[in-house]
């Protein structure tokens, strides 16, 4: 029988040479691995400027997979109209090329969207984002055509048609269950993100070339020598990730962007898209400006009039270890445990922030994993554990201040480093009043910055004047200088009626957009004067 007649018989339009199978198999599988990788990565190089949050990975994926979807309307379309094996070779070649220039190519627009984030101009940043987002488009439409497109050279005949859909779509999931853990757990720890990217564009160009080749298409040198240029492209070296004044240091790490800047005197450390100050180190100076020095109050808020000196610490969010260095200095060498989830962040403290306290145990965990899993109790815990400008939200929430009750001394206190305007208080409130529903005396002291609060509760009753009297009486320099910064802007909280954060529902993030709303649409708002 005629390949006509068969393929008339079986309801399919004939393909211009026979099908390799194999290498289409495979070529799915690879699609799948790279359209994962890809995203994965995709979210690392906004990161720097945008921020790794909820919103930001839900527009990513949002308009990710809408592309997908395009491509896979239109890999449909074209396989019916040419069904001819060397035209999806070249589709899912040029994809894979295009992601491997996606950093470099978008570079520009991340500096620009890097200087709209910092002057709070809506314009710039919106389009820099959607500029960014949009280098995505293409590469991923055309990865969507793969699928569908092989579907259909590969059908024989009807009544093995959902075996091969269920072959094929098998082999796609595959390749992106591969291509979600090996990037996250390999590709970008080792590598960092523009590599990362090579490696996945270069994986799927060689079998696109490989296929062209087994075709004998005209193709095949073409492809061939994009992939050399992708290698030369990996072994060359890197250009900064994010150019800034005062660079010292950068990483791409599982968690975060990491960057340590010079500022005059002082060597912070930034995160992601570096819009607030994460840690302070200045030799020989212990108060910073920063809200760091309002929790050298914490201690000076038990319940005893004149409590016994601390014995231990607590940090969940070590950071660069500013606290951790203030509490060493002001209250001598006690046990520290700080608590810090990525081991990046530590590497960067010891290397430029003198993270080399011997009185300090650096724990590489989550703050809330680490409570529930050990038996230590403290006098203080501090909790400043932000991704800005997000507070995780499971760090917020009433089952979250039982556990710390749980591991802190009878007479410990807790402090915890929240985020505000002047204009919208809402987020210190609701973390006031859920921290209310467990301690029994809170406190908060809003810093003279005026975008900060420290919330405060001791596990027994206390009393202001108590408090006050201790603070008054203090003979370090160091205290009497950040009580008298904080006079006047520390008060009780009364607790509110309504509803408290839980596991269950934190809407912290919901709060923060509002915060971010006023401030960029409302910037008449006077603030605190420092």
């Amino acid at each position: 029988m005629s390949a006509l007649a068969e393929n008339h018989q079986t309801g399919l339009a004939p393909s211009a040479r026979p099908v390799d199978s194999g290498i289409l198999q495979l070529l799915v599988f690879v699609a799948g691995l790279v359209t994962m990788g890809a995203e994965m990565c995709a979210s690392r190089l906004l990161a720097p400027y945008f921020g790794s949050s909820l919103p930001v990975w839900g527009l990513l994926i949002g308009l990710l997979l809408a592309y997908l979807a395009v491509g896979s309307a239109l890999g449909g379309r074209i396989a019916d109209r040419r069904p001819e094996q060397v035209l999806v070779y070249q589709l899912a070649g040029w994809a894979g090329f295009w992601i491997g220039c996606v950093p470099y190519v978008a570079h520009p627009i991340l500096r620009l969207a890097s200087g709209g984030l910092a002057t709070t101009a809506t314009e710039p940043l919106v389009g820099a984002f959607a500029g960014v987002l949009a280098l995505f488009s293409l590469p991923m439409v055309l990865l969507g055509c793969v699928s569908p497109f092989v579907m259909r050279l590969s059908l024989k005949a009807i009544d093995t048609g959902g075996n091969v859909a269920g072959r094929l779509s098998a082999l796609s999931t595959l390749g992106s269950l591969l291509g979600t853990f090996g990037t996250v757990f390999a590709l970008i720890p080792l590598l960092g993100t523009r590599r990362s990217m090579a490696v996945l564009a270069l994986v799927i160009v060689i079998v696109s070339a490989t296929g062209l080749r087994r075709a004998c298409s005209r193709w095949a040198p073409l492809f061939i020598g994009l992939c050399l240029v992708l290698v030369v492209r990996m072994l060359l070296p890197s250009p900064p990730i994010k150019s800034s004044p005062g660079l010292l240091y950068e990483r791409d790490s599982s968690y975060n962007y990491v960057q340590v800047l010079q500022d005059g005197d002082q060597v912070v450390l930034k995160l992601n898209e570096g819009e607030g100050i994460q840690s302070v180190y200045e030799p020989d100076r212990v108060i910073t400006g920063y809200v760091y020095d309002y929790f050298l109050l914490v201690p000076f808020f038990r319940s005893e009039l004149w409590a016994p000196p601390l014995s231990s610490l607590c940090l969940l969010g070590l950071a660069g270890g500013t606290s951790a260095r203030q509490f060493s200095q002001v209250f001598g060498p006690i046990p520290i445990d700080g608590v810090e989830i990525d081991p990046a962040v530590v590497e960067a403290g010891r290397r430029f922030l003198s993270l080399d306290l011997p009185n300090l145990d650096a724990i590489t965990a989550d703050g809330r994993a680490y409570l529930a899993h050990t038996t230590k109790q403290y006098d203080v815990v501090l909790v400043d554990a932000y991704s800005p400008p997000y507070i995780p939200f499971h760090l917020t929430t009433v089952e979250f201040f039982r556990l710390v009750h749980d591991h802190q001394t009878s007479d410990g206190v807790l402090g915890i480093n929240v985020a505000h305007l002047q204009s919208d208080t809402a987020l210190v409130t609701a973390v006031a009043n859920t921290v209310a529903s467990v301690y029994p005396s809170v406190y908060v002291v809003s810093t003279q910055g005026g975008q900060n609060s420290v919330v405060i509760a001791s596990c027994q009753p206390s009393e202001w004047t108590a408090i006050e009297a201790r603070l008054a009486h203090s003979d370090d320099t160091v205290i009497s200088d950040v009580a008298s910064r904080a006079a006047g802007r520390i008060r009780r909280f009364i607790p509110m009626a309504g509803s408290v954060l839980t596991d269950d529902h934190a809407p912290v993030e919901r709060m923060v957009h509002a915060m971010i709303a006023h401030y960029v649409f409302d910037p008449a708002v006077p603030e605190v004067n420092p």
